[in-house]
């Protein structure tokens, strides 16, 4: 019987909900010191001096360390297409440039020790006129790197003529924005280092990080220190959440390496919620200036959108996300002509990385709010304006005008379900109803159709397998798990192909002494690409134990066959006599000296493309403008799903995140750059309180872009609902002349939007 396709119950959770998972500041040495960063306190300015010499007289101060202390030297971005010129030291040496940047640190004997120190640490400072707004950035009066000549770091200019939209029949534009957000993980960065020295005398790094990925954290730490990368081991246990934010190595983490070195002692840090909403990197952020032309009857065939993305303070990977952005530009839309130029710039503040979706959601957003608008300009029912354009399956594969080489979709059938779980008809009388009746909360119906990039690099993935001489499973996987459920979905694979039973498969993964490589998490791929290399190294392992049975039962391996009902090697026909995963695995010991393993990269071919179609359901109060979500219904298809309880619970949690963005969340400044929202009790996350049970339809549609049919689902939610929920709200006030409402769609915007 097939383990495939069933919801076990994930592997992980007993642990977390009894004894608690292990996590970086758990596992920290006891004599390890503590590292206390200074920050910046206003968002711009000149450094003149930084005075420690308070700081260091109090007692438990170790040492205190500025840029100028450690030697440290402007780096560009990683990144090569973002401006060169627009350098970063991993402590602030010359100017701030944003609220919460670090600039010393200090090494104390205890947390609390070195909080108090922090605060005597004076930073003498001119200031400079802060830059908030994209506006800003691009008129160029202030420079964020004087060295630049610019603002602006990454762009791709239109390539439009002035007769582009010359033939359509209807041509409508919108200006919106796409507020910054904050990750807001459950539990914040924290990082411990200790050095050694190897058998050969040279220096030797262990550092324990919260991050996504520990072999691309490793890379940054061995080229932050000039050490080979066999000489940094990298452990990354139990992470209590990322969403993107948590990739690759920050500057807190490689001060604490260098300072643990240069001390000759371990050094651990964790950081405040505080710290972490203004260190972790922030999401979304942009505007867009879109306009789409099409025909009378509903067919669009022209859209040109200008995307301005806010990078933040240093450019980092939120800056190339508008090209990630383009590629996906048209959604499920077979839409002809289309211009997509953009312009990413900096400003003083947290700077902008990957966030649940990381660019796919912002092309959603803008598409899906042009596809309404384009509706209600010729009149049509915005679900049938859907209809009309989506990509027929059999166009697959299909290429897009911005070059996304699309796998496989079943758009209208995703739609269709939707339609099928909910009487659409009923939906619309009731809110003519309510528009008639000044007593009733108005009702609004918001649509969103997404296609998501899945492993938008087609990077790939190291996964190995390992039979024991008990006859259990080892395995190995160079994807990182922050709550995806990789524990179990990797285990039903490597359990489907030998019949070991799950209980008996132990997946590991995080550790670089261990796992000899891999790419970590982010972009939705770890199924796609780290469950088909465990698929594929088992499928290896399997071939092998065929060949060692074979030995066993003097037969040809041609002849032998596993029974994965019971996990039993025999010689086809004669099921009688067999042999086991543990007689197999011992014979390999025995006659070989290792262990029965295989490994494998597996390289996907492509891209896949998940999709999905939403639909929300909103009240309005008349009176106050709060929106209650009444409905959601989702469809999303993410291929063939291995575990569709997992997939329920990644789309749940996309949805909620989704809401939230449409509903409240937003992280603000003030005009000088001063942040509004660093806390949980001013930014707005959402609770169950403000959420509804939602409506899940599930649907696969398979790839053919490796071995399982799967498609990634981790952000899927995520990039459908944010729109879908706009939408209704605007759908709802639409009798008055309301066109557009930006998110987040807060009760004071719609009771403006409403007088």
């Amino acid at each position: 019987m097939s383990i495939l396709g069933t919801r076990v119950v994930r592997k992980e959770d007993p642990d977390f909900l009894t004894v608690g998972g292990k996590y970086v500041d758990d596992l920290a040495p006891g004599d390890a010191l503590h590292a206390t960063f200074v920050r910046a306190a206003v968002a711009h300015a000149e450094i003149v001096g930084i005075d420690v010499s308070d700081a260091l007289e109090l007692d438990g101060v170790v040492a205190v360390f500025t840029a100028a202390d450690l030697g440290l030297e402007p780096k560009p971005p990683s990144m090569p297409m973002l401006n060169q010129t627009m350098q970063r030291t991993w402590l602030a040496s010359d100017r701030m440039r944003y609220v919460g940047e670090p600039i010393a640190v200090v090494i104390s004997t205890s947390a609390s020790v070195g909080a108090d120190a922090a605060d005597l640490v004076v930073v003498e400072d001119e200031p400079l006129p802060v830059v908030v707004t994209t506006g800003q950035s691009l008129r160029d009066e202030t420079l964020l790197f004087p060295e630049a000549g610019t603002n602006v770091t990454f762009a791709r200019p239109s390539a439009a003529r002035d007769d582009f939209f010359d033939g359509c029949e209807v041509r409508v534009g919108l200006t919106f924005g796409n507020q910054r957000l904050a990750p807001c993980p459950l539990e914040p960065r924290a990082t411990v280092a200790a050095w050694s020295t190897g058998d050969d005398g040279e220096p030797f790094l262990t550092q324990w990080a919260t991050t996504q990925g520990a072999h691309g954290t490793r890379d940054t730490l061995a080229a932050a220190t000039d050490l080979d990368t066999s000489r940094v081991r990298v452990i990354c246990p139990d992470v209590g959440g990322a969403f993107g934010a948590k990739n690759g190595g920050y500057p807190e983490d490689i001060i604490v390496s260098l300072v643990a070195r240069k001390l000759d002692h371990p050094v651990r840090w964790a950081e405040t919620r505080w710290e972490s909403m203004l260190g972790l990197v922030h999401g979304r952020g942009c505007e867009f200036e879109a306009t789409v032309g099409g025909t009378k009857d509903g067919r669009i065939t022209h859209y040109q959108v200008h995307q301005i993305q806010d990078g933040g303070a240093y450019p980092l990977v939120g800056a190339v996300l508008p090209f990630v952005s383009r590629q996906v530009a048209t959604g499920p839309y077979d839409i002809e002509n289309v211009d997509y130029s953009f312009q990413s710039v900096m400003t003083n503040t947290v700077p902008m990385g990957a966030y649940r979706g990381a660019g796919r959601p912002e092309a959603a957003h803008a598409i899906e709010r042009m596809v309404d608008r384009f509706a209600a300009e010729i009149g049509l029912d915005p679900s049938e304006v859907r209809r009309r354009n989506f990509i027929a399956p059999s166009d697959f594969p299909f290429t897009t005008p911005t070059g996304a080489a699309m796998d496989s979709g079943e758009y209208a059938a995703a739609l269709d379900a939707v339609l099928g779980l909910v009487d659409y008809d009923a939906l619309r009388a009731d809110q003519q109803r309510r528009r008639d009746d000044p007593t009733a909360p108005l009702l609004g119906l918001g649509w969103s159709a997404y296609v998501e990039i899945a492993n938008p690099m087609s990077s790939p993935e190291f996964g190995s397998v390992e039979i024991q001489p008990d006859g259990s499973a080892i395995v190995l996987t160079g994807s990182s798990s922050h709550g995806q459920g990789h524990h179990t979905a990797f285990a039903q694979l490597t359990a489907e192909l030998t019949g070991i039973d799950l209980d008996q498969i132990e997946v590991r993964h995080g550790d670089t002494a261990e796992v000899p490589r891999g790419g970590g998490t982010g972009g939705s791929k770890s199924l796609q690409a780290g469950g088909s290399a465990v698929w594929k190294a088992t499928e290896a392992v399997v071939e092998r134990a065929k060949d060692i049975a074979a030995q066993l039962l003097e037969a040809d391996a041609a002849d032998i066959v596993l029974d994965t009902d019971n996990g039993l090697f025999a010689v086809a026909g004669t099921p009688a006599i067999s042999k086991s995963w543990s007689d197999v695995a011992r014979h390999e010991v025995e006659n070989t000296n290792v262990l029965l393993r295989a490994e494998t990269d597996f390289q996907p071919p492509g891209a896949t493309f998940p999709f999905g179609v939403h639909l929300s359901v909103v009240e309005v109060d008349r009176d106050t403008g709060n929106v209650t979500i009444a409905r959601h219904i989702a469809c999303d298809d993410a291929g063939i799903m291995v575990n569709p309880l997992i997939v329920e619970g990644q789309v749940h949690g996309g949805i909620a995140s989704g809401i939230a963005q449409a509903l409240m969340e937003e992280f603000v400044y003030d005009d000088d750059g001063n942040p509004q929202t660093a806390n949980f009790a001013e930014y707005a996350l959402v609770s169950a309180a403000e959420l509804p049970t939602f409506e899940r339809i599930p649907q696969e549609t398979p790839t053919p872009r490796n071995p399982l049919g799967a498609k990634g689902v981790g952000e899927s939610g995520t990039i459908g609902a944010t729109p879908a929920v706009q939408n209704a709200v605007i759908d709802a006030l639409a009798h008055l002349g309301v066109q557009h409402i930006d998110i987040p769609v807060t009760a004071e915007r719609v009771w403006q939007a409403m007088r």
